[in-house]
């Protein structure tokens, strides 16, 4: 029932910005945190940012921080990540997830998940 759509992924010079978005349905998404991940070939998903379902207020990863911003618009059950200055070490596929908790920079903190959306950072 639950559905997250990942989707504004693509191929984009270092430097260059992309704005990623997480349609949601099948859920009161305006209750759950959310949040991005990313995973590389051959790596384990890491947290990159996540947004509060109660007050908003957002969490970043050293390694995106001044770069990203995470921002959602529960009208439109639906969450961005907006991606500026991108470096080549960004390039993995880039997952949403929707989660109930409190912890929420650990895969198992949430508790749906799309099929992601791949961003590749060419030099």
């Amino acid at each position: 029932q639950v559905q997250l759509v990942e989707s504004g992924g693509g191929l984009v010079q270092a430097g260059g910005s992309l704005r990623l978005s997480c349609a949601a349905s099948g859920l009161t998404f305006s209750r759950y945190t959310m949040g991005w991940f990313g995973q590389a070939p051959g790596k384990e998903r890491e947290f990159l940012a996540a947004i509060r379902w109660n007050d908003g207020s957002t969490y970043y990863a050293d390694s995106v921080k001044g770069r990203f911003i995470i921002y959602r618009d529960n009208a439109k059950n639906t969450m961005y990540l907006q991606m500026n200055r991108l470096k080549p070490e960004d390039t993995a596929g880039y997952y949403c997830g929707a989660g109930r908790r409190f912890r929420l920079q650990r895969e198992d903190d949430y508790d749906y998940w799309g099929q992601g959306t791949q961003v590749t950072v060419s030099s």
